[in-house]
């Protein structure tokens, strides 16, 4: 199928997802000029076909007259007729090659475009790969020292725990101690106060 200047109009690029390769705004711009070229080109071939056309068509009858009425006509005529003809094909080679120069250009941009894309693809893909991988090692690494750290900090609350337990055991005892001393100390007293007034009464 024929490619024309709509087809390059029309034509839709998949953006790069990750990162951008060509500007779209550059290779919108340079097919917009393509197409005018292209267009220009086709219009002058659709010129030069129908000059050729208009040619052909006149040059019948004034070869038909020269050769009813005299020989010598019939000979100066054709002679100008090949040049023509013969011009009209290079003529008309120009446009057909400038116009697979301009096919073979765009398709090379087309093409160029989406290897860089796909390349910035895979480049973005192995990059993300590697950070994901590092980013999964990091973690990991946090992972164990904050193990590390809590498995230490378990350890120094459990001898904390223990020491407050003695500590608070040994508080017990002595406090136990001191109060049954002082409890001694006030059933002395107690005793002691209680056989003075007896005495006095014997008096």
């Amino acid at each position: 199928m024929a490619l024309t200047p709509e087809d390059v109009v029309t034509k839709q690029f998949q953006h790069v997802r990750f990162k951008e390769g060509f500007d779209p705004d550059e290779v919108d711009d340079f097919l917009d000029e393509i197409v005018v070229e292209w267009r220009k080109t086709i219009a002058e071939n659709e010129e030069l076909k129908a000059k050729l056309a208009a040619y052909e068509s006149g040059a019948a009858p004034t070869q038909a007259a020269p050769v009813a009425e005299e020989a010598p006509v019939v000979e100066e005529v054709p002679a100008p007729a090949p040049a023509p003809v013969a011009e009209a094909p290079a003529s008309e080679s120009a446009p057909a090659a400038a116009s697979a120069g301009i096919i073979e250009l765009a398709q090379r941009l087309h093409d160029e475009h989406v290897a860089e894309g796909q390349a910035q693809r895979d480049k973005l893909i192995s990059e993300a790969q590697a950070q994901a991988a590092a980013i999964v090692a990091e973690a990991e690494a946090k992972g164990r020292d904050e193990m590390a750290r809590l498995e230490s900090e378990r350890t120094t609350l459990e001898t904390r725990i223990s020491e407050l337990r003695q500590f608070e055991r040994d508080y017990r005892s002595q406090l136990r101690g001191f109060i049954e001393e002082k409890l001694r100390d006030l059933d002395v007293a107690g005793s002691s106060s209680g056989a003075t007034p007896v005495s006095s009464a014997g008096h």
